[in-house]
């Protein structure tokens, strides 16, 4: 798929919409924001951005240490509580479901968005270490105890004071800290997994239904038939349908058109193309045949979601 097509927001995009506080940012590569009460500070242009979905072109990190906020990533669901943390790798589709303007005042959060590029510097395979992703969408928020809890707030705090000084090299700082702290919550997150029961899916229906997401987050935009991933999985449709159904509790058509959504949402919200250009984009055959498929999905039509209506 021509990912030119796609609009991704990046930390570069993100500065020259929301003006943020300089010691908090290094370059383009990192962005450490907090809220602590009533003192949101700039740092709500920012977590505005997020009511919509919005897809950012590197690792979001959320960690919540008071209060409750909900964040949507592709189409899944995570309820941040006390003490919990939430990572989102890159390419996913990111949504701040509670209004910043009522919840804010009520959390202390902090969060940090990593670029794609500074990641692949310090050459970590985040792809990699994290290879079981369906089990990772079903329990992608970690709740820490108390020694973990203190190690992470020490990683965030140690984060904001490097960028804050006038250290040289912060780049150079930062990369294995934010290594070694990845690694922490990998080994946390390994024996939460180890602890939970095994899905009763077997191994082989799991596989293929991560194949069959996968294929979807590639191709949503051309293909919204079942009997394209399916003959790409060398399997009947109707199969195909039974074991994402079996796998995650959905069928396939949901999931496809689910992607096909968020990507209209995206395009409509942080792109400059027009609604027949987005149609051109999403491969309808026209815009009455978009409109119809929005409005059914989102109860609202794109020129008025495009206008600042939230869904």
């Amino acid at each position: 798929m021509d990912e030119g097509k796609l609009q991704t927001i990046d930390i570069r995009r993100i500065l020259s919409l929301a003006p943020l506080i300089d010691e908090y940012v290094l370059g383009n590569a990192c962005i450490l924001g907090e809220t602590t009460g009533a003192q949101v500070g700039q740092s709500r242009a920012l977590l505005q951005m997020l009511q919509y979905p919005v897809r950012f072109d590197g690792f979001m990190i959320f960690f919540l240490k008071r209060g409750r906020l909900q964040i949507d990533f592709n189409l899944n669901s995570c309820e941040l509580g006390e003490n919990s943390l939430l990572v989102v790798v890159p390419g996913n589709i990111v949504k701040l479901t509670s209004a910043p303007d009522e919840s804010l005042s009520d959390v202390d959060l902090y969060f940090a968005l990593v670029s794609r590029e500074f990641m692949s510097g310090i050459r970590f395979d985040f792809q990699k270490v994290f290879q079981d992703s369906l089990r990772i969408w079903d329990a992608p928020c970690l709740t820490l105890d108390a020694e973990q809890f203190s190690m992470a707030n020490n990683y965030f705090l140690l984060a904001r004071q490097v960028l804050q000084s006038s250290q040289p090299a912060k780049e150079d700082i930062l990369g294995p800290l934010l290594t070694s702290f990845i690694y922490m919550i990998l080994g946390v997150w390994t024996t939460r997994v180890r602890e939970t029961p095994e899905p009763q899916s077997s191994a082989r229906v799991q596989q293929l239904t991560e194949r069959f997401l996968a294929l979807v987050t590639e191709y949503h935009c051309e293909e919204r038939g079942v009997a394209f991933y399916a003959d790409r999985l060398c399997l009947t449709p109707k199969y195909l349908s039974k074991l994402v159904k079996q796998a995650t509790g959905r069928s396939a058509p949901d999931w496809i058109d689910s992607y096909v959504v968020l990507e209209a949402k995206n395009l409509l919200r942080y792109s400059d193309k027009s609604i027949k250009e987005i149609v051109g984009v999403l491969h309808f055959p026209n815009q009455s045949v978009f409109y119809k498929f929005f409005k059914a999905h989102t109860r609202m039509t794109p020129s008025a979601y495009r206008k600042g209506g939230s869904i």
